[in-house]
């Protein structure tokens, strides 16, 4: 597994596209489970995580699931934990859960990769 993570339009999106070319990208704001687990790449990771809070599905174990079902996929997240903790209640479970996930499947990945200003950092290369 691999990870390209970043803030807001810092370049995520035309960074993973340009060093994997060949793989076939997957919306996260539109996927589901079985195609998140069947995906190569997936971009807006934190969108997909956003869907599964609001229809009420449990995601403390997708981390687990998903490096058991892909091991081999690229996802592009965003970092949404920075900045102003939101007032709604909503919008801070799902700042929470988006970081506890990527935490852990960053933990799994054996690249992950920080985009700033369209410039890829690797944090972690294993």
């Amino acid at each position: 597994m691999e990870m390209i993570i970043g803030g807001a339009y810092q370049g995520k999106t035309e960074y993973a596209k340009k060093e994997y070319p060949d793989l076939i990208w997957e919306e996260g704001s539109s996927l589901s489970r079985e195609e998140l687990f069947a995906a190569e790449g997936v971009l807006n990771f934190h969108e997909f995580i956003r869907r599964e809070i609001k229809a009420g599905r449990e995601v403390s174990d997708l981390a687990e699931v998903l490096i058991r079902e892909n091991p081999k996929v690229v996802l592009v997240s965003q970092e949404v934990g920075y900045g102003v903790v939101p007032i709604d209640a909503f919008d801070r479970k799902y700042r929470e859960a988006v970081g506890r996930v990527c935490t852990r499947l960053a933990a799994y990945s054996h690249k992950v990769t920080r985009v700033a200003c369209g410039i890829g950092m690797v944090i972690k290369n294993d």
